[in-house]
């Protein structure tokens, strides 16, 4: 991980717990980390990430139409991109917003949720991460849902009895420790970051070491920012002030590959992403991925991932069917 956990471990972050919730079988709700939420923790609220920490019960947690993710107790659910999302003990029937079920703090506590059908029990604490450092083009690459089990390794403990005694502090209305909370939303991303990063083969995590530049870094930016627009070695060194010799070097030197060979690299694996976790129409993953026709999207996949999208798609989507 070298290069990789050097840049995540310069990432600051601060954060909060919000809402502690309690909910019973039947239960269905759709839920979104909004800056209201986050106001009391910090004026300016931006590039907010939720999370969710299962004390007891279970859950299903689904993003868009992407497949839904179990989550058990002991475990947090983080959602990078603070995607709207599905919470429920069943998803297929009607659901509700949590803004419709908020009891409202009181004397500055945690709000409250309590609702449900009465039957099997589950209780979460709702919180949300704010980056102090700009981080879009490692945020961009994540999944949309990412879990951690609490009970694995020294600091998943260590995250563990700091959210219980983070929310003891919130539930009574007080706040003694807001750097106990800045360190643990630090915790949090970079262990979920880290483990994610781990799993992945070593040329596909080469990048992160660029995010320690700043030149690289605001090209990487870029990249993964609009990957469909159809970029140049020459573009990219103008928007970051370097001569197209000196940018195209330095990011080679960095990442590992030339700046184009890394875009169709990029674009094939958030292709993939997208095939995986949703069920956006190929020809629209096309366009995203900055083919103007389905065809020359479909060849350019099948040579980097071996099958066509469709093929690739009905068969990773099966391995990961709950």
């Amino acid at each position: 991980m070298d290069a990789a956990l050097d840049v995540l471990r310069m990432i600051r972050f601060t954060g909060g717990i919000f809402l502690d919730a309690e909910f019973s079988a039947p239960w269905c709700v759709v839920a979104q980390v909004t800056p209201e939420d986050c106001r009391p923790f910090t004026p300016v609220p931006v590039g907010i990430m939720a999370y969710h920490y299962v004390s007891a019960g279970r859950l299903l947690l689904q993003v868009g139409q992407g497949l839904p993710v179990a989550v058990s107790a002991g475990h947090i659910v983080l959602l990078p991109r603070n995607d709207p999302h599905l919470l429920g003990s069943e998803l297929g029937g009607q659901s509700i917003s949590v803004d419709h079920l908020l009891k409202p703090m009181t004397g500055g506590g945690l709000a409250r949720i309590v609702h449900g059908g009465g039957g099997e029990s589950t209780r979460l604490l709702c919180g949300f991460l704010l980056s102090e450092t700009p981080c879009e083009a490692l945020i961009s690459v994540l999944p949309s849902v990412m879990t951690l089990d609490v009970a694995e390794g020294a600091a998943r403990a260590w995250i563990e009895s700091s959210l219980r005694f983070a929310a003891t502090e919130l539930a009574a209305g007080t706040v003694r420790s807001p750097t106990l909370l800045a360190r643990l939303a630090e915790l949090l991303f970079i262990e979920a970051a880290q483990l994610y990063l781990t799993r992945l083969p070593p040329e596909q995590r080469a990048w992160v070491g660029g995010l320690r530049d700043p030149f690289v870094s605001r090209a990487l930016t870029q990249l993964h920012d609009f990957p469909e627009r159809h970029w140049t070695t020459q573009d990219l060194a103008r928007q970051v002030g370097l001569s197209r010799s000196a940018f195209a070097e330095h990011f080679t030197e960095l990442v590992g590959v030339p700046p184009m060979r890394y875009l169709a690299r990029l674009r094939m694996q958030t292709a993939a992403r997208r095939l995986r976790e949703t069920l956006t129409p190929i020809s629209l993953i096309a366009l995203e991925a900055g083919y103007e026709s389905e065809a020359a999207f479909s060849k350019a996949f099948k040579r980097a991932l071996g099958a066509p999208p469709a093929t690739w798609r009905k068969r990773h989507r099966a391995l990961e069917e709950p």
